[in-house]
């Protein structure tokens, strides 16, 4: 299990009976989380005093309760990064922090070659949500092109390359489904130094292709691998599944060629309460060392 050592702007109190808390800069959010199947610890403070909670509706979805003067939206930094919190319906805020373990490996990744003399380094990030690894590649050095399905997420990708004064340095924004993407970039032959996809279990294009991760992420893999040139990595994350990171790094052994090296694990958040680690997510990597 790896777990994020450099947030400053985020903390994970404490979680437990379902739900996790957490500071999000100056504010306080309770909210689901099924992982937490152990007891809470109710000594700690902020579990009877968060700002925002977050309830489920019976019919799906939910909504946020404000128990105190809070905003709609707000930001918060990791290292020289700027990201936008914005409390959506679903419980989510437009970050997963966990995944900093994840921008500081590429963020290593790419320096190393660029410091090796490899002066365009091209990414292709799929499924990129509100692009925390698009800001991180960017900051590190790369070009990266950032396809989600969702207008509105992508709206916050962009605003957290601007606010992290990375704009202008080549990022490319693409509302599309990510299948149709990577077949369209392979018929103009068009290739990337790295890939990233954080896939969900179920989801829709933005004209209503139906996404299955269990049924469908072994043949995008297999795509992108004919669009991989001179690679650096190649990297899954997924959440939400009923199978383990073994099962990421099996498809990614199927599809890609013996030049790369994979390690596979777990990702999650430390609490600085008791210690409990909360998992968060699965990952396989796939680089190239040279």
């Amino acid at each position: 299990m790896e777990t994020p050592k450099d947030w400053q702007d985020f903390e994970l109190l404490d979680s437990g009976n379902g739900e996790k808390l957490e500071r999000w800069g100056s504010y306080i959010l309770r909210r689901p989380d099924p992982q937490a199947i152990w007891n809470k610890d109710n000594k700690v403070k902020e579990w009877h005093m968060p700002n925002m909670i977050y309830h489920r509706s019976n019919s799906g979805g939910g909504r946020w309760e404000t128990l105190s003067k809070t905003p709609s939206e707000w930001k918060i930094k990791y290292k020289s990064l700027i990201f936008n919190i914005k409390p959506t319906q679903f419980k989510h805020t437009g970050l997963f922090p966990e995944q900093a373990v994840n921008w500081e490996r590429l963020t290593d990744l790419i320096q190393n070659a660029k410091s090796k003399g490899k002066k365009e380094i091209k990414i292709l990030n799929l499924f990129a949500y509100t692009g925390g690894a698009t800001a991180a590649c960017t900051a590190a050095g790369a070009q990266v092109t950032h396809i989600d399905a969702s207008k509105g997420m992508t709206s916050i990708a962009k605003q957290n390359i601007v606010d992290s004064g990375l704009d202008g340095k080549g990022t490319r924004f693409i509302v599309e489904d990510v299948i149709k993407f990577v077949e369209r970039e392979f018929r103009r032959g068009n290739k990337y130094n790295g890939i990233i996809m954080d896939p969900p279990a179920y989801g829709r294009g933005p004209t209503g292709q139906l996404w299955e991760i269990e049924r469908d992420l072994s043949e995008l893999v297999e795509a992108c691998a004919k669009i991989i040139e001179d690679p650096l990595f190649f990297l899954v994350n997924a959440y939400a599944t009923s199978f383990s990171a073994i099962a990421l790094e099996n498809v990614l052994k199927d599809n890609l060629d013996s030049k790369f090296q994979i390690t596979s694990g777990e990702l999650g958040l430390q609490d600085t309460n008791r210690g409990f680690i909360l998992p968060a997510g699965l990952y396989s990597l796939a680089q190239v060392n040279d």
